[in-house]
C-alpha cells in the first residue's frame, strides 16, 4: 500500500530521519516505536505527504506521493484515503463545533450525507454529548477523539496515528486500543509506550536515536531484544 525508499529528512541541516526503507501492506497493524526526537512524527508526516523528503521518496499504490500531489485527482484521492492524527490534536481542529469539525472532511469531498456521517462517528467514539461544544473547550483526550473521528468519517484506507493514547487515562487508552484493533483500516501507530506495543500491532518498527530504522519484525520479539531497546533509548540500564 505504502512504501519508502531511502527516505531522509533534515530540519535546518540536522537529520531527523535517515535512509529509511519500509513497506506496509494493506490490512497490516504496525507499531512505530522510538524515543522522543528519534523521528517518529517526521516519518508519519512524510508518509502523509505533509513534509517533503530531503532525499528518497514515498510511494502509495506504486506512485510517488510528492510528485502525485501535484495532480488534482491523485491529491483528492490521497487526502481522502490517508489520514494523519497529529500528536497535538489542536493542530488539526479549527471549526466552531465538534459536529462541524467531524463533518468538515465529507463536505469538502462533496459527500451528501456529511452530517449523518459525522453524527454516526461521534456516537462510535463517545462524543455525542459534546457535539455542540467548541473543540477548544474539550479535554486533551476528547480533542484526540474528535481528530480521530474527523479522519474515520472519510472511511480512509490508511491511518497514521501519532501517540494517540498520550492524552488518555488508562481506561480510555484500553478502550482506544480495542477500538483500533477492530478497525478494518491499515494502521501505523507511533508510540514510545512499550507496554502498549504488543496490543497495537503484530509488526513493530523501531527508530534508533540516530534516526535510522534499526528493527522491523515481530512486536512480541522486540520486548526480549535488550540490545535494540537500549539503542533506541526505550530501555535504561542502571
Amino acid at each position: 500500500m505504502i512504501a519508502t525508499e531511502q527516505l531522509s529528512h533534515d530540519f535546518d541541516g540536522q537529520p531527523s530521519l535517515c535512509r529509511v526503507d519500509l513497506r506496509v501492506e494493506a490490512g497490516q497493524k504496525v507499531v512505530l516505536l522510538g524515543s522522543n526526537g528519534c523521528g517518529k512524527s517526521t516519518l508519519l508526516k512524510l508518509l502523509a505527504g505533509v513534509l517533503t523528503p530531503t532525499s528518497g521518496r514515498v510511494t502509495y499504490d506504486g506512485r510517488s506521493v510528492h510528485e502525485g500531489l501535484r495532480d488534482r485527482a491523485f491529491r483528492r484521492r490521497f487526502r481522502r484515503e490517508v489520514g494523519l492524527l497529529f500528536q497535538q490534536a489542536d493542530a488539526m481542529l479549527f471549526n466552531a463545533t465538534v459536529l462541524e469539525e467531524i463533518a468538515f472532511g465529507p463536505r469538502q469531498h462533496g459527500l451528501p450525507d456529511a452530517e449523518d456521517r459525522a453524527r454516526q462517528w461521534a456516537a462510535r467514539v463517545g462524543l455525542e454529548p459534546v457535539l455542540d461544544r467548541a473543540p477548544w473547550t474539550l479535554s486533551a483526550g476528547q480533542k484526540q477523539l474528535v481528530g480521530l473521528a474527523a479522519l474515520l468519517v472519510l472511511d480512509p484506507r490508511l491511518l497514521l496515528l501519532d501517540e494517540p493514547t498520550a492524552a488518555l487515562d488508562p481506561r480510555s487508552s484500553g478502550w482506544l486500543v480495542d477500538f483500533l484493533q477492530d478497525l478494518p483500516q491499515t494502521l501505523v501507530v507511533a508510540t514510545h509506550n512499550l507496554s502498549l506495543a504488543a496490543e497495537l500491532g503484530r509488526r513493530c518498527l523501531v527508530l534508533g536515536e540516530d534516526h535510522t530504522l534499526i528493527h522491523d519484525g515481530d512486536t512480541l520479539a522486540i520486548g526480549r531484544d535488550r540490545d535494540v531497546l537500549l539503542r533506541a533509548n526505550l530501555l535504561h540500564r542502571h
